[in-house]
């Protein structure tokens, strides 16, 4: 009896055409494997890590006079840099042939160190790994030796998710571990890692990025991947990514996906992120600074047109007034007042309008308003009025002497002088 075949339906694409061509607008290039920038720059060696020197340094010294801990808690917010710095430490340990091992072994040991490969160095997830069992089986391969390494290294992520009777099954581990092994441990909460835990550890507390220095990381990425980019939209990325370096490497990729003609600018941030047009944010103070309170009702009014709401409007009020505040009390060249150059030199020249005392009052009103908006039926209404009467703070001075407890505070009044 004959078989019959199936034919096989035709491919709507030939075999040699990447399915892009089925979309219009897009070009037939094939598909390639793309690493994220924050991962393709991400620190390789204590001397490359960004904003955590001195903690880099503490490392390093100890390895070099051999005064390694058994155990280490690193502590702070995301991006800051925790997880690459563990693995930084670790392969400082093992790759230095630990056993004797060849040099090139050491690279190929650093290299699998680095990508989260190594045998030797294990990282654990502590939301996903958080039960006793999970406890368990760690303490049972810690008397393991190392395969090629001088040590068993075990970097548990997210360590705080573990769950109380993990924490207990670890803590005769981590007093007293094998002598090959080390616990590094790396926590966004540390304030919820058991105090008999942290007792067990060296505690590294890592701060968050200063925005000048994710800039100048920004500016060094974008270089190596010969990109244009405006310097003041690379200086608005690095104050978004609030001290991440990796929440600004991130805004990076975004921007890179969308530019057209290969250039960043802040049009095309305030596109893609949804800003709003800082000119517009500039308009409004400019006219508060005149006592324009027409004008600045105004420019707020475009400022909400352009899609801000009034909480997002208040919250960039304030933060332009307090720029403009550390402008006129440090310099505009102190390192305190986060922008590019051009807007350096526009922030100077607006902080010119207003006394320092002023510019705090207009910070305070800013969040006053914003917390009686989040509450309020009426917050365009209460919005409105914040304007004109920052416009018109000289004038409302008398008048916050006698307002009700809890109203946002005025400008101190004038002293009488009395008549020699």
């Amino acid at each position: 009896m004959a078989t019959r075949t199936k034919k096989k339906p035709e491919s709507p694409v030939p075999a040699d055409e990447p399915a892009t061509a089925l979309i219009p607008g897009i070009e037939s290039t094939p598909a390639r494997p793309y690493t994220v920038l924050a991962r393709r720059y991400r620190s390789r060696d204590f001397g490359e890590v960004v904003g955590q020197e001195p903690i880099a340094r503490t490392l390093r010294n100890a390895i070099a006079t051999g005064r390694t801990a058994h155990a280490y808690l690193f502590c702070g917010t995301r991006g800051v840099g925790k997880t690459s710095m563990a693995r930084i430490f670790a392969r400082a340990l093992n790759a230095q042939g630990g056993a004797g091992a060849a040099l090139a072994q050491a690279a190929e040991v650093g290299d699998a160190i680095m990508r989260g490969e190594d045998i030797d160095v294990i990282e654990i997830d502590g939301a996903s790994n958080r039960g006793i069992d999970d406890a368990r089986d760690l303490i049972a391969g810690a008397g393991i030796a190392p395969a090629r390494g001088a040590f068993k290294i075990y970097i548990i992520d997210e360590v705080h998710m573990l769950t109380t009777p993990a924490f207990n099954a670890l803590l005769k581990t981590m007093e007293e571990p094998p002598p090959h092994v080390k616990f590094i441990l790396c926590t966004t909460e540390p304030h919820k890692v058991p105090a008999t835990i942290q007792s067990r550890c060296q505690r590294f507390d890592f701060r968050n990025i200063p925005a000048t220095r994710i800039a100048g990381h920004l500016r060094d990425v974008l270089a190596k991947e010969s990109i244009q980019a405006d310097d003041a939209a690379v200086m608005q990325v690095a104050r978004l990514a609030n001290g991440s370096m990796r929440d600004g490497l991130s805004l990076l990729d975004r921007l890179v996906a969308a530019s057209a003609d290969g250039r960043i600018t802040e049009a095309l941030l305030a596109e893609v992120l949804g800003l709003p047009d800082t000119a517009l944010v500039r308009g409004v103070s400019s006219a508060i600074g005149s006592g324009d309170a027409r004008g600045a009702l105004a420019a707020a009014g475009a400022l909400l047109e352009g899609g801000s709401s009034v909480e997002q409007a208040l919250e960039l009020l304030a933060d332009r007034f307090r720029t403009l505040m550390v402008a006129a009390v440090c310099g505009a060249d102190s390192e305190l007042v986060e922008l590019g150059e051009e807007a350096r030199r526009e922030a100077a020249e607006d902080a010119r309008s207003f006394e320092p005392a002023t510019l705090a009052h207009l910070v305070a009103v800013c969040d006053a308003v914003l917390r009686s908006c989040k509450q309020s039926g009426a917050p365009r209404t209460l919005f409105d009025a914040a304007v004109v009467r920052m416009a018109l703070a000289s004038r409302f001075a008398p008048a916050s002497e006698a307002a009700a407890p809890g109203a946002p505070p005025g400008l101190p009044a004038k002293k009488a002088t009395r008549p020699e």
